[in-house]
């Protein structure tokens, strides 16, 4: 089993929140005089977590340098899901679903933002597919800063097979983003029940995957570069999504 550091009181929160079964150490800084981190303890005791009192040192040391707030913790990685759990997720929604689909991205660091991304957006999945592509890693877990714990991470064995699904079963617009897309992102129709693909770092979407979307998007570029990062394309995509589907 995969442990992760948790640093800070924020995250530990959300981990205690989503997850407080996999919290396998907890410790703090009993010099520390904060009222929140006094109440995130007693959150820690009614969850059945014990916290340990540890001095400075040594958190520092378990945190790597960021700074820790006087609490840190030690947790399983959050697990993924299946096929058959995204599909009673969602069977259960409420509203149109927004979903972020990953295809082949690999970057640790541009998972965790993706899925930080993801929740700030109100994400209902980050979907992903099993082979080469990024998981649940210590690394991802800690650049999400949380957000592992509160949206679900669904890997899939086939893409394009369950984009198909999604399409047939649920209704779904699929839509995806590359650059030479002829329709602007800030022209297209994001308010209805949503899948937005984006591609790999570099790469973009693989053909198959692009042969199944409803729609192919660009970002307009009014640079010199021809792409931006995965991770700030998401964010971009999930807030115009938003920024229409509130209106």
């Amino acid at each position: 089993m995969a442990l992760r550091t948790i640093v800070g009181i924020h995250a530990v929160r959300t981990a205690l929140k989503h997850g407080a079964k996999r919290i396998e150490l907890m410790q703090f800084d009993p010099t520390r005089k904060d009222r929140r981190l006094r109440q995130l303890l007693d959150d820690a005791r009614g969850a059945g977590v014990q916290p340990q009192p540890a001095d400075k040192a040594t958190l520092d040391r378990l945190s790597g340098g960021t700074n820790h707030q006087g609490v840190v913790a030690m947790g399983a990685v959050p697990t993924s899901l299946g096929e058959a759990d995204l599909d009673n997720l969602l069977s259960e929604l409420p509203h149109p679903p927004l979903l972020l689909v990953l295809d082949g991205v690999t970057d640790p660091h541009n998972l965790g933002a993706c899925l930080r991304s993801a929740d700030g957006a109100g994400v209902d999945a980050v979907i992903a597919p099993r082979d080469r592509a990024g998981g649940l890693t210590p690394i991802v877990c800690k650049v999400a800063s949380g957000a592992a714990e509160t949206i679900p991470f669904v890997q899939v064995t086939n893409l394009v097979r369950t984009l198909r699904h999604l399409q047939a079963a649920h209704h779904i617009f699929v839509a995806g983003t590359t650059g030479d897309a002829r329709l602007a992102l800030f022209e297209a129709d994001l308010t209805g029940s949503l899948a937005l693909v984006l591609g790999a770092e570099g790469e973009g979407m693989r053909r198959l995957t692009r042969e199944t979307c409803d729609q192919l998007l660009r970002l307009p570029m009014a640079g010199q570069i021809e792409s931006l990062n995965v991770a700030v394309a998401a964010g971009i995509c999930l807030y115009e999504a938003v920024r229409q589907r509130r209106h």
